[in-house]
């Protein structure tokens, strides 16, 4: 049941990302945005690198092409060992807190590694033009595949008060991220293993 339990959610955090990267890949501009509510909207921006769009040329002497290759393949090395550890907790039977919480995480993971791996092979630029899917000079190689990113939840869009050193009268901006499910399913686990840790680690008696 453990097993099955765990390959379902994967499945549908994977199943779930991918459609709606595909949607917006094929019918969205890249920066075209779409207004759901005053305070979320569907945004779509393609995303270069790690966490929050850092690269790591931007921190590493090294050009932004052998950069994204070392990162897409830190990526993978990362997988393996999320899924190793997932093996682990089905094999030693600790129990659905810290199952559910390693298995977001590792369908978030893979969700991301198949843009950087394929999408780049799958899909043309979506500058000024919305994207085809199988293109006959797709806009990149294997490994070299952009992740998409389309939710934006620009809860409060403001201006600081004039009275505030330093910052008074610059825009002000919750939530800025732009993100996709894979990653809500990687901090929805890492959420998980932080706030109810004991739980999630009390092994269960065989």
């Amino acid at each position: 049941m453990r097993i099955r339990y765990s390959l379902l959610l994967i499945f549908a955090v994977l199943l779930i990302d991918q459609i709606s990267k595909f949607y917006v890949k094929t019918h969205f501009r890249l920066e075209e945005s779409v207004e759901v509510f005053s305070w979320f909207k569907i945004y779509f921006i393609e995303n270069e690198g790690a966490a929050w769009g850092t690269k790591l040329s931007d921190l590493l002497p090294l050009q932004e092409r052998t950069a994204k290759l070392l990162l897409t393949l830190f990526r993978l090395l990362a997988i393996g060992g999320i899924g190793y550890w997932l093996w682990d907790i089905l094999r030693k039977g600790y129990n659905k807190t810290l199952l559910l919480a390693v298995s977001l995480v590792f369908a978030g993971a893979v969700g991301n590694i198949i843009d950087s791996l394929f999408y780049g092979l799958l899909f043309d630029h979506s500058m000024n033009q919305v994207a085809t899917f199988l293109p006959e000079e797709p806009y990149d190689g294997l490994f070299y595949g952009k992740v998409v990113d389309m939710l934006y939840f620009p809860i409060i869009d403001s201006q600081w008060p004039e009275w505030v050193p330093g910052l008074g009268g610059k825009s002000f901006r919750f939530f800025a991220p732009v993100f996709n499910v894979a990653d809500t399913a990687i901090s929805t686990g890492v959420g998980i293993l932080l706030f109810f840790n004991k739980r999630a680690f009390a092994k269960l008696e065989a």
